[in-house]
């Protein structure tokens, strides 16, 4: 009797090319998974020095704030958060409600140019006041007429407007704190580019309400790290698992009375 076969056998040897492109795949592919978990690494040590300047800052003893002539310098890396303190008169006759929603609820930014003794202005976020008091009718009290001390944080400007909404200068409707939009509005000169958040007032009922401000900054570096480094591992761990089965195919190819190749050979003739 005779047999003969013409395919490959199951659990034959994959062929050298189609090896070459998996282990290509998988390094490339590992290497790149721990490049992104390195640099994860290395956004997480960025982002706890940020955090770690930052709360330096704002814990900070007040200081004057950049003065004209460091305007053009101010930046965020190097200035937001500052705690400051100035001194000047409030023109509360040129305030601006920015549309706001704070652990009080719904509401406006109240905010009101500052001039000082040098003629600069800097705008100072005096607060927020619920949609009701938005008059400054209905909170005389706190439209301070004299000349006043304001300690607070140093907020780079929002330009644009808020999320999926513009500020209309027109319409006078504003979504975000717009320093050069604003002081254009109100025709202001010589405006510092950033503004003021103001800390809490002395008296905790008065309006508007300062020490509002909000300091979050995400940090799940370390999870999309250990994320990355995972993934990498079990990349790299399925090639060795590949390249531990291909072994074990070309032993048992290679041993007697197995196949040695995929191609058929001439019939053997069985008496």
């Amino acid at each position: 009797m005779t047999a003969s076969g013409s395919s490959v056998p199951e659990g034959s040897a994959r062929s050298g090319v189609a090896l070459w492109v998996l282990s290509i795949g998988i390094i490339l592919g590992t290497v790149l998974l721990l490049a992104l978990g390195t640099w994860q690494v290395h956004r997480l040590s960025w982002k706890l020095d940020l955090i770690a300047r930052v709360d330096a800052r704002v814990h900070a003893t007040p200081k004057p704030p950049p003065g004209r002539a460091e305007w053009p310098r101010v930046t965020a890396s190097a200035d937001e958060y500052r705690h400051v303190r100035l001194t000047g008169t409030f023109l509360n006759d040129r305030e601006t409600l920015v549309q706001a929603v704070t652990a009080l609820g719904p509401g406006f930014w109240v905010l009101t140019p500052l001039q000082m003794a040098d003629g600069g202005i800097v705008l100072i976020n005096r607060g927020f006041v619920p949609p009701e008091r938005r008059d400054p009718a209905s909170r005389a009290a706190g439209q301070i007429t004299a000349e006043t001390t304001v300690t607070g944080l140093l907020r780079l400007t929002e330009p644009n407007g808020g999320f999926l909404r513009s500020n209309d200068p027109a319409g006078n409707r504003w979504f975000s704190r717009d320093v050069a939009a604003i002081a254009a509005a109100r025709g202001l000169r010589d405006t510092a580019p950033y503004f003021v958040d103001a800390d809490a007032a002395a008296l905790p009922e008065a309006l508007p309400v300062g020490g509002l401000t909000v300091i979050r900054f995400p940090n799940n570096h370390l999870v999309y790290a250990l994320t990355w480094y995972s993934l990498a591992t079990m990349l790299a761990g399925g090639g060795v698992w590949i390249a531990r089965d291909e072994w074990r195919r070309r032993h048992q190819i290679g041993a007697p009375g197995q196949w040695r190749s995929g191609r058929s050979g001439p019939a053997a003739s069985v008496n």
